[in-house]
């Protein structure tokens, strides 16, 4: 399978900011992008446990609004919002900690559709070691299965994310991703010396490569 890393890096935004949520602080880790298709074809692969296993992992529950999910392996959650072919929110239960989703499409001026993901986390001793690519790299490796996905329809077997992952190649993405996500992390108003300190642990991490004594940082690791 052609894995067109180029053009995801290129087409990625990423952005880390504080904002309130049910009265606490958190802080917001977005990553955006358009990808080559339609909004109902984008919201189809996104919602459609068939497509899901596909591109991201198998997904099991009653996928509609108040429903619970379970992602193979990965968190669980429940259905807090959902407008049909537009967005949906959900919580994200994982490790015995909960944070939030949130991910909306737009139509783009070519004909595409444009996906903003937000993930809320919770201020914690986690994000102080691990910061905003703990969670931003684990989406990006979904966003850039999401791409190849939408663009050729080939099944998710056919590219086997953690043993690409492995590979050079796997671990150069690794790399270019987690690099981005520590400069949004200064960009978010964090010193440059505790992003790198934090975001190069998280990209050691996803690498096979943990510095002693670290802990899993990921929650959307698939």
């Amino acid at each position: 399978m052609n894995i067109d890393i180029a053009s995801h890096l290129g087409a990625i935004a990423r952005v880390v900011e504080d904002r309130e949520y049910q009265g606490h602080p958190v802080k917001v880790v977005v990553a955006s992008r358009a990808y080559d298709t339609s909004p109902d074809d984008l919201w189809n692969a996104l919602t459609d446990p068939a497509r899901l296993k596909r591109w991201f992992a198998p997904v099991d529950g009653d996928l509609k609004l108040g429903g619970r999910f379970q992602v193979k392996g990965n968190a669980s959650g429940t259905i807090t919002a959902c407008v049909p072919q537009k967005s949906f929110s959900a919580t994200w239960e994982f490790g015995g900690t909960v944070s939030w989703i949130n991910l909306a499409i737009e139509p783009t001026k070519a004909g595409g559709a444009h996906l903003t993901l937000e993930h809320l986390c919770p201020t914690s001793p986690h994000w102080d070691q691990f910061g905003p690519g703990a969670v931003g790299v684990g989406w990006e490796l979904g966003l850039l299965g999401l791409g190849m996905h939408t663009r050729s329809g080939a099944a998710r077997d056919q590219f086997d994310e953690h043993a690409w992952g492995a590979s050079d190649e796997g671990k150069q993405f690794v790399t270019d991703t987690g690099e981005g996500w520590i400069a949004a992390d200064m960009a978010g108003g964090e010193s440059g010396a505790n992003a790198t300190t934090r975001g190069r642990a998280t990209i050691a991490f996803y690498r096979g490569e943990p510095p002693p004594g670290t802990q899993h940082p990921g929650t959307t690791d698939n």
